[in-house]
């Protein structure tokens, strides 16, 4: 009764506000300063492009196009090239016709297109597409993960600006970064296989290692963590396993659990889409985390759990902002610790987030989202305060990208 009230209240000025539409911008034409840590790419799958956001003032800095995609691959900043890289699909009469996959090549400063790469026209594509495009250690090559007629990886030499080669990984998916020449992926047999390139960028190797996970009993997600040449991989009933590619073959630490004896018993397991995201230099792992039982492994999560790698301990637990009440609000007139803002916060249930990243520096931020609200949260990723939301962040998508 309370809520329905409080409803009655604020409905005359969700009605104003939503009558008077949105404030009137005034458009410009800008170059952007060098890359800074506190900046997020935000992928939107509805608009077909990524905006870049600066996490400090909530403001847009510019956006790239994705080409007619399920969910856009977020940006590959090259600092060291001084380029960033978007790996897109067209067709020739917008959604069909003749298919080209390309690398498309953007001016970091004006964001205006500098040239374009061939791909074979296989690139694969899925709900979170992570892992599916990655800038090897060096920035001298690109790969771009394929899944037609079977799963293989495209290498790109981006000094040369051609594709070298496309090598098989099959029963395989993903790519995951250990080296300036050398990467993994992960396999449906409960392995990694890290894949090695010769200084030409066509495979010199590849290396199997030992089994780590069951994908029937307890699989992993794709969505993973990294430092160095270690990669975490968080299972759905919550397990960390650490793999180790500094050596010829993958190695395996023991792994371990996010959970205690009574997070089990009160149901709380990870989930959501890109639900891990490491600060490497503190070690401290970012977790979404949601109570369910087994099937719930996507499902947003209303809190975000800390924990550290080293001690392998939970360190804190952040409760999540209501993005679905900030996504209207925006669109109502509503500004943040408003009346009309706290109703709608009130009203609206929270649906949690399911994607989380956080940046590299001194004084981290986190950036949290749903996959289904125009809506970002930025947090203080040291202690979970909520500090501002990304607003106008498009309409939908799973994913998030610190450059």
């Amino acid at each position: 009764m309370k809520r329905l009230l409080l409803f009655a209240l604020a409905g005359p000025a969700l009605a104003a506000a939503a009558a008077a539409g949105p404030p009137l911008e005034q458009g410009g034409v800008a170059s952007l300063e060098p890359l800074g840590a506190h900046l997020v790419w935000v992928p939107d799958r509805l608009f077909a492009h990524s905006l870049l956001f600066d996490g400090d003032t909530g403001k847009v800095l510019g956006s790239v196009d994705a080409g007619v995609v399920l969910t856009p691959k977020p940006p590959l900043y090259a600092r060291s090239r001084g380029e960033i890289y978007s790996v897109d699909t067209a067709y020739s009469r917008g959604r069909r016709g003749e298919r080209v996959d390309f690398v498309t090549i953007y001016d970091p400063a004006t964001l205006a297109v500098r040239g374009e790469i061939l791909l074979p026209t296989r690139t694969a594509e899925s709900n979170a597409s992570l892992g599916y495009a990655e800038l090897l250690d060096g920035e001298a090559f690109l790969a771009s993960f394929n899944q037609f007629p079977t799963t293989s990886v495209s290498i790109v030499d981006l000094a040369a600006r051609r594709f070298v080669e496309e090598i098989a990984v099959t029963g395989c998916a993903g790519i995951y970064p250990v080296a300036e020449r050398r990467f993994a992926t992960l396999c449906g047999d409960g392995t990694l296989v890290a894949v090695s390139l010769d200084p030409s960028g066509r495979k010199a190797g590849l290396a199997q290692g030992a089994p780590f996970f069951d994908a029937v009993e307890d699989p992993v997600a794709m969505a993973a963590a990294r430092s160095g040449a270690r990669w975490w991989f968080v299972s759905f009933a919550g397990r960390v396993h650490e793999v180790d590619f500094s050596g010829e073959e993958p190695r395996l630490a023991e792994s371990w659990s996010l959970l205690g004896d009574a997070d089990r018993a009160a149901g709380w397991r990870p989930g959501g889409l890109q639900h891990v995201a490491l600060h490497r230099s503190s070690g401290r792992l970012y977790t979404v985390m949601h109570q369910g039982g087994p099937g719930s492994h996507k499902e947003g999560g209303l809190e975000i759990w800390v924990h550290d790698v080293a001690k392998q301990e939970r360190i804190g637990r952040f409760a999540v902002p209501n993005l679905a009440a900030a996504f209207l609000g925006v669109n109502v007139g509503a500004d943040a610790g408003s009346l009309l803002r706290r109703a709608l916060e009130w009203v609206i249930p929270n649906q949690g987030v399911q994607s989380i990243a956080v940046t590299q520096d001194e004084r981290p931020l986190l950036f949290a989202r749903h996959s289904e609200l125009g809506a970002v949260a930025v947090l203080d990723a040291t202690s979970g305060a909520h500090l501002r939301d990304l607003d106008e962040a498009g309409l939908a998508g799973p994913t998030l990208a610190v450059p």
